[in-house]
Parts: C-alpha cells; structure tokens; sequence
C-alpha cells in the first residue's frame, strides 16, 4: 500500500500552504504577539506588587511568565521546527522526544540567565550590548545549526531512500512479507534494511545533543528583558525562576509538536508494508530535512 506517503506529503504541505499563502502565518503571529503584549503589562504589575511583597506575587509572575513562555512558542520561532521536523523524520520515542523538548526548552533560559549574568558581572555589558549580543549573534547561529540539521536529516534519508532499494538479482517476490520480514529475507538471505533496534537506535545521545544546542543558543528575548528588569529592581532571582518559567511554558508548545509529529510518522507508517514502508520512512525524512532546512534558512537570511 503507498497511498501513506502522499498522505503524509498533504498532512505536511496543507498546513504550510494555509500558513504561507493564505495569511495563516499573519493570523497566528498576530495573536502570539497580542498574547505577549497582555502578559507583559501584567507581568510589570506584578513585579511591583512583588518588589513590595504582597503576598501571592511570586506565584502570580511566574504564572504570567509561563504564561509569556506559551505564547512566545506560539510565534516565529525554532525549537517547534526542529522538534517537528525530527520526530516526522525519525524513528524516535515519543518520550524521548519530548523529553528532548523539555530539556530545550529550560536550556534556552538557562542560556538568558547565563547571558545577562555573565554579561553583567563579569564583561560589564550594557543592556543594548546584551540584546545585541542575542539577536544579532546568538540567533543567526542558532537559525543555521538548525539548516543545518535539516540538510543533515535530507541527506540521511537520500542515502537510506538509495540504500533500501531492492538488489537487481532478485528473482523472488516480497509481497505479502512485513517490513521486519523484508529486511531479512530468508530467501535471498540478505538484509535489506536496518532491524526495528538499529531503527530505533539511529536516535543517539548525540542527535539529542544536537536539537538541544541548536536551540538553546539563542536566548528568549523575553527571559533577556526580564532578568535585565529584575537585576535593576534588586531581585534578580525573581527574574531567573521566571526564565525558567518561560522555559516551561515554551516546553508545553513543543511537546505538543513532538505529539502530533511522531503520531502522524506512526500513523502512516503502519498503513505501510515490505518496501513500501522502508521507501515511505526514507522519504518521510527527506520531507522533514527539506522543510526544515529550508524554513530556517529563510530566517536565518532575514536575521543577517
């Protein structure tokens, strides 16, 4: 059966189109950054009421700040483009994805701590040096290790896509056989394919390492701004558990992405049998590679 992959070609492409041609991309933009606006003029508030310790203030800033976290993963951003195209491209745990995500996502702040700290203390930065050093280094990095991570993903799948193509002295038919079954054939007695262990093996420390660094080296502007605000106020742990807040709240988004993205690659995979299925998980993967890839190039050349 191969109605899977042009299933999963229209999954992918619909959305894309309603985002890019028909001004879905404007519509979610604009209500993310409505939702930032509100949070942050609540979230002023309630840095006042905590500088003067009414009660309940903490919980309510970080409330507001997981709150930021959410609709800041809402908009223009990378980690739910990396995450999504991962888990539609590989054979990974839906688990260890969004674990992956979780990890990211609380990195990123830890990278805006670090940041304004370190920046503060011991290069004395000013705030125009600090917001400089994060939007015009940190995020064109970050934008092209994630290229480049797509381009990675493109020619791994080209390469298994060549690789599972059926030898040319077979002269026995593989239909009706399970994709595990195919790739031991027991008639021809060679493999054709990795097992479902090498498959699932393929999602390394390494590729994890990867997708985390890609995106914390860019710091949450938000999480910047308010830990800059914090350090002036004198409360800066205030601003650093908000970061993390922030974190989390991005981390929600995220998951939510690495969700839907390994459900549908198990989705059509399974309608899938013998080479179909090997073929469809290569081409699922040069899918993810391409649009990653060429996403995030598109921003990293607005960004430079």
């Amino acid at each position: 059966m191969r109605g899977g992959v042009p299933l999963v070609v229209a999954a992918v492409a619909i959305p894309l189109i309603w985002m890019w041609g028909f001004g879905g991309s404007e519509t979610i933009l604009a209500w993310a950054a409505d939702g930032q606006r509100d949070v942050q003029n609540a979230m002023a508030r309630s840095l006042r009421a905590l500088r003067t310790k009414e009660p309940g203030a903490l919980a309510a800033l970080l409330a507001l700040c997981f709150s930021y976290g959410f609709f800041h993963a809402a908009g223009p951003g990378h980690g739910k483009l990396v995450i999504g195209g991962y888990g539609l491209g590989k054979p990974v745990p839906l688990l260890k994805l969004a674990g992956v995500s979780v990890v990211a996502s609380l990195a990123q702040a830890a990278t805006a701590v670090l940041l304004v700290v370190g920046g503060l203390t011991l290069l004395d930065w000013s705030r125009e040096q600090l917001t400089s050093a994060a939007d015009d280094v940190m995020a064109p990095l970050s934008y092209g290790l994630i290229t480049l991570l797509g381009l990675w993903l493109l020619v791994r799948g080209l390469r298994r896509l060549f690789q599972w193509q059926p030898t040319p002295h077979h002269d026995h038919s593989h239909e009706g056989l399970s994709a595990d079954d195919i790739k031991n054939c027991p008639s021809c007695g060679h493999r054709h394919g990795p097992t479902a262990e090498e498959a699932a093996n393929m999602s390394t420390l390494r590729d994890a390492l990867a997708i985390v660094g890609a995106v914390a080296v860019r710091p949450c502007t938000g999480a910047v701004f308010l830990l800059l605000l914090t350090w002036r106020m004198g409360i800066l742990w205030a601003g650093i558990a908000g970061a993390f807040a922030m974190g989390l709240g991005t981390a929600l988004l995220t998951v939510a992405v690495a969700v839907a993205a390994v459900t549908l690659r198990k989705g059509t995979l399974l309608q899938l049998q013998g080479p179909g299925a090997l073929r469809a998980a290569a081409m699922l993967e040069i899918l993810a590679g391409t649009v990653v890839a060429v996403l995030a190039g598109q921003i990293l050349l607005r960004t430079l």
